[in-house]
Order: structure tokens, then sequence, then C-alpha cells
């Protein structure tokens, strides 16, 4: 079960994208985040000054994920890719499926050209990018323009060679021009093979030049100078922000595989790269590791996870290389019907990508630990309530009972339901009680308790006969402990009623102090003493919270419904319209009241009686 406030905790201060969800499972929005720890808890802050659309989104998140990046660049190109992929509701802004700008060499031509693309093709040509902006990618080609000087005529190569002359770049020293036949066709290729290396990122050594030249044009006063340098030196950096979401070289599909291994579990991360773009992630949990070395429990994972994938990749990375990788690489190929390359990478590209996908490993890891020492801590409270209550067994299901009312009128009764210590919101009931008007607890919790385990009981005859499945019951399964908000004589009360129904399950009430704050437990033989400093102690006072809440909040509702019809009264203020509800208690025993007693009411006069009246009857 999802639990917001946990997840919100164990979010990390790192950048990436985070995933939102709602209840059907479906992604409704993408985003991506500098710091997603602080991202992801904004839209949760009650004071967050929302607009209407993320208000709304905020309304229909059931839960959310993320995948944790190496920068804020890698999150914007993985976040584009994301979107792209399952569009997501509330990220309509992006629907006009614009693309971030790519470099093409058309390498794959006898005479390569530069250009600047929004598409990715599998053409042969070799892309770089994404690029976050335009501006870079103007920066990008200036800088490749001024290094190499391609050409960037229209002319085409080799049909135009010798033909006509140079243009004005040739004369500008900004084009090598090939034009003039004085370049052969391997001499022209070269230049292309470094310019795309300069665009792989060997360029150190052109950046130790260029911040020289910078430095000397500094001493020499050369201001302006010394500011293009810095500019060109600006756009090399922004070079070298390797896309490791993005593999464009070899636009292959793979699967990208990274392990975090713990005491006798590890989590093993899979990245889904798509037509050479992250579309995907998994992370999935491995028993009963202790012991193993990474390369064996990297190689029980791949033969277990592609023997029952519907779609096996060209190419599996792993960070670790893995036993008699040839023969499992084969038995894939047998599957696939085609080539299948298992490799673990040491250096380059690749192996920047998986620092990032050890990284999500890693995540996983450390929140399933969090996860865990969670649940102990609850195990632990729930075993000391159970201690302190005398109870056959741990309680891991607690419902907890209230009833709301004002001086006697709209009784309502809420039930929360508690899971291993955790509200489960879900399953909370309200009630309408019906048997009666008045003020009267006892039997409103009489009647609350019995409509409750009457449907359960209903429901555990038609799932005997076959009308129903288990899985279909809203009232099944029956709670370990029932609380009851309200001391000895709703204990009685309800004590009586669970006898009656021949069900055994240990009933306690929650007693206030003076000050309207838990006391303690009251059960058949008493009250219970309990430290308010113990972990069962603020489970208790968490649990009566959580139930005063329920039901006080369905009767503001309720009450608010009712007040509002009284309000459409001419001459019916707040004043007179509670003297009615606390004399006739109800909104019903207003309708059939006559004039005369209508009139008797504190406050009232002959004018208002009419207008009542007048309201009901339709007169």
């Amino acid at each position: 079960m999802f639990d917001l406030e946990e997840e919100l905790k164990n979010l990390p201060e790192q950048p990436g994208v985070y995933i939102m969800h709602d209840a059907d499972d479906t992604i409704i929005y993408v985003g991506k985040a500098k710091i997603l720890k602080n991202r992801v808890r904004q839209y949760f802050h009650k004071s967050a000054n929302h607009t209407p659309k993320v208000t709304a989104m905020v309304a229909n998140i059931a839960y959310f994920e993320y995948i944790v990046t190496d920068s804020e660049t890698e999150a914007l190109a993985l976040e584009c890719n994301l979107i792209k992929k399952h569009r997501p509701k509330y990220n309509i802004l992006l629907k006009d499926d614009k693309h971030y700008p790519y470099i093409k060499v058309t390498i794959n031509e006898p005479y390569p050209r530069i250009v600047k693309t929004r598409k990715l093709k599998k053409d042969g040509a070799k892309y770089y990018g994404p690029y976050m902006s335009s501006l870079t990618v103007k920066n990008t080609l200036e800088i490749v323009q001024k290094l190499f000087k391609p050409p960037t005529c229209r002319r085409k190569f080799p049909n135009d060679i010798g033909k006509g002359r140079p243009c004005l770049n040739y004369h500008i020293h900004n084009c090598f021009a090939p034009c003039r036949g004085n370049v052969t066709k391997d001499e022209y290729r070269q230049v292309f093979y470094d310019i795309c290396r300069f665009l792989d990122g060997n360029h150190k050594e052109l950046l130790s030049e260029l911040k020289e030249q910078m430095a000397d044009a500094s001493k020499r006063l050369e201001f302006e100078k010394a500011a293009a340098l810095r500019d060109k030196i600006n756009a090399i950096s922004k070079v070298e922000e390797n896309q490791k979401i993005i593999n464009t070289d070899k636009q292959t599909d793979k699967d990208v595989l990274a392990l975090a291994i713990g005491e006798n579990i590890a989590f093993c991360e899979v990245f889904f790269v798509r037509g050479g773009k992250v579309t995907g992630r998994e992370n999935y949990k491995l028993d009963n590791v202790r012991g193993s070395e990474p390369t064996e429990i990297m190689t029980d994972f791949v033969k277990q996870f592609y023997r029952e994938s519907e779609f096996i990749p060209e190419e599996i990375l792993t960070e670790y290389d893995i036993d008699d990788a040839e023969l499992i690489a084969g038995w894939l190929k047998g599957m696939r019907g085609r080539k299948v390359t298992i490799v673990s990478p040491k250096r380059g590209e690749k192996a920047h990508l998986m620092q990032m996908v050890k990284k999500n490993a890693e995540v996983a890891l450390d929140n399933y630990r969090a996860t865990q020492l969670k649940e102990r801590e609850k195990s632990a409270v729930l075993e000391n309530l159970q201690k302190t209550l005398g109870l056959s067994k741990q309680p891991k299901r607690i419902e907890a009972y209230d009833i709301s009312n004002i001086q006697g009128s709209d009784n309502v009764g809420g039930m929360a339901v508690f899971e291993n210590g955790k509200p489960a919101k879900k399953k909370y009931r309200i009630f309408k009680i019906r048997s009666f008007e008045g003020a009267d607890d006892y039997a409103a919790m009489r009647e609350v308790i019995y409509r409750r385990f009457r449907h359960g009981l209903e429901e555990e005859e038609k799932i005997a006969s076959g009308e129903m499945n288990r899985a279909e019951a809203k009232f099944l399964p029956y709670p370990d402990l029932v609380l009851l908000d309200g001391g000895q004589g709703h204990l009685n009360t309800v004590s009586e009623l669970m006898d009656m129904m021949e069900l055994d399950i240990p009933v306690f009430g929650m007693v206030k102090n003076d000050r309207h704050r838990t006391r303690g437990l009251v059960g058949r033989g008493g009250e219970i003493e309990i430290s308010p400093s113990s972990p069962a102690f603020k489970l208790v006072t968490h649990i009566q919270d959580e139930v005063h809440d329920t039901a006080i909040s369905y009767h503001r509702k309720l009450r608010g419904k009712i007040e509002s019809e009284l309000d459409k009264i001419s001459g019916i203020g707040e004043k007179r319209r509670n003297a009615l509800l606390t004399n006739f208690g109800s909104v019903d025993k207003i309708k059939e009241a006559d004039i005369d007693e209508l009139e008797n009411v504190t406050g009232m006069d002959k004018k208002s009686a009419r207008a009542v009246y007048d309201y009901f009857h339709d007169l």
C-alpha cells in the first residue's frame, strides 16, 4: 500500500524525473526536477498556491515513482521521452510533440553534411543531442564552422566540384572550399570524421588551448576577443553535457541492468532503451542472495528475467560480466530469432549510462530498507498493544468508531480502519443514523456496530452460497480489535450486541481526560493504564483522532446541506436556523411542524414562522 507521507520522506535530494499515477495505474503526469525531494513535496503542501490544473492533477494522484539522473539536463531529456511515450493527461502543454534539436552528421553519405534537425531516423547518419535549446545548437555549429570550416552551401558533391567560383565563405576563411577540386574525397571525409570526434567529446586539448588564448587576450586587454573565446568555451562545455539518456550513435534496442546488493536481498534495476531512447524502467527484488557473488546474482537474474520476457532486445548491458555469456546469448537468440549481445561496459557512454542505472538500483534498495524499518517499528507497536491488552493475536486490522451530532440532531457515525498500524483510508466508512432522533450516543453506536457487522455476516452467507467472491466483499475481513470513542457505557452497549451476534472480537473504549485528549483504554475489567510515552499510546491517540475527524467531517458535510436548505428561506438567519434545529432535531421534523409550533421557537415570530411553513408546503 502506498504511504504518501513515507514516500515523501524517502525522496532523494538528487535530480531526476517523477511520474504521477492515478488509481487505475495510468500515468497522468511526468515532470523533471533539479532536486526531487523539494519539487515533489511541493505538490502536496496544503499551503501551496497551485493553479487549477495542478490542483485537479494532485486530487487524482494515487501514487508516484521517480527516476534519479546525474543532472537536471538528463532529467529534462528523459522527461521528454516519457511524455512522448505515455502522453499523460496533465502534460497537455507538450501535445504539439515538439522535439529537442539534434546535430546530424550524414557520415553515411560519400560527401557528408552537418545540419540541425529535430527528427531521429535510422538512416546511418550520426546524431548528437538532444540539446536543451536551439541557441546551444547554433553556438555549437558556429564553433564547428570556425574550427573545421565545412561547406554550408547548397552545392552537391561530387557533381558540383569545379563548377563555378567559390562563395564568400571561402574568401573570409570560413570554408575549405571542396568545390575548387583541390580536396580529395578521403580528405573531405576526414574533416567530418574530425567533426564527429569533436562532437563525441574528444576535445579536452581544444578546451585547454582556448582557455590559454582567452587568458592571453585578457592580459593584452583584448576584451572583445577574450569574450568571443569565452563564448566558444561555454558552447563546448555544453556539448560536453553527454546525454546518457539518449544513445544516438547506434539506435538499437537495449536493456541496461545494474545491481544494488543488501545482506540477503538485491535489487536489479532495468532501463529499457528503445530506438535509442530510455522509455521506461523497472526494479526487481531478488531474495536469498546472502553469500552470492554479484556475477552469480546477475547471471541468475538474466536467465530468469528473459525466460519470461515478451521482448528480448538486440543488446543487453550488464553491470557485471555474467557466467556463460555466449551460451546464454545463444539461448536468447533462439527465442528472439536474431542475434543478441550481452556485454558489460567498462568505459565510454554506455558505462556512464550504467552508473545512472546503478544509482537508481541503490535508491530502490535504500527505500526498501526504510520501508522494512518502518514495518518493524509498526510491528513492535502492535506487539506492545497486544501485550498491554492481553490479546490472543497481534491486532493487524483495527476498526474504530465514533458518533457525531450537535445537541442530538443529525446523528452520524464514523468508522476508521488501521492495517498494520497505518490508516487504510479507502476502507473508512460513514453511517447516517436512521433508527431514532435526539441525543443518544449509546443507541447511535449500537446501530453503527450492528449495521457494520450485519453487512459482514450477509457477505459471509453470499460467499458460502457462491453468490459473491471474497474479493468483492466490502465488510470483510473482520477486525482483530474494535475501539470505541467512549467510555464504560459505550463498551457495555457494544459488548452486549457483539455477544448477541456471536462475534468473538475484542472491544475496548478509548477514554479521554477533562481536556478532551486521549487518556487510555477501558475494557470489560476496567480501565487499562498505558504509558503516554509508549508507542501503543501514540497509536491509540492517532486512531482516536482519525475516527473523530472522520465522523465530524461527515457531520459537517451533512449539516452543511441541511443548513443550505434553511438558508434559502427569507428571514431565517443563523440564530433562527440553529434554534429550529435545536428545538425540532431535524429538518424533517421542521417540515411536519405547524405555524404555531414554529412560532413558539425562541427567536421566531409570526412572519418567520409563516415563511418556513410556506417554504416546505409550497404555498
